[in-house]
């Protein structure tokens, strides 16, 4: 499982271009939307088809996204119990 969360970490930071961060920058528990790192609606639009595309999850509803992006361990346990690839 860390792996999974370090490897979404460096995902986050490519798909975002949020270059002035390292993995180590996010705590596996901090809040991911709303947070210290500025990720709004268009950036987990990005977010979701990064994670579609990377483990075949599908993240389908506003309600589930709030729930899985909450932070990195959510993020991680998700795709770890729903992971086609």
């Amino acid at each position: 499982m860390d792996a999974l969360k370090r490897t979404l970490k460096e995902k986050i930071i490519d798909t975002l271009n949020l270059m002035d961060l390292t993995p180590d920058d996010i705590a596996d528990d901090a809040q991911l939307i709303g947070g210290d790192f500025g990720i709004d609606s268009i950036d987990v639009l990005e977010l979701v088809v990064m994670i579609e595309q990377d483990y075949g999850v599908s993240i389908d509803s506003k309600e589930l996204g709030a729930k899985v992006f909450r932070s990195i361990n959510a993020l991680a346990e998700y795709i770890s119990e729903h992971r086609t690839k």
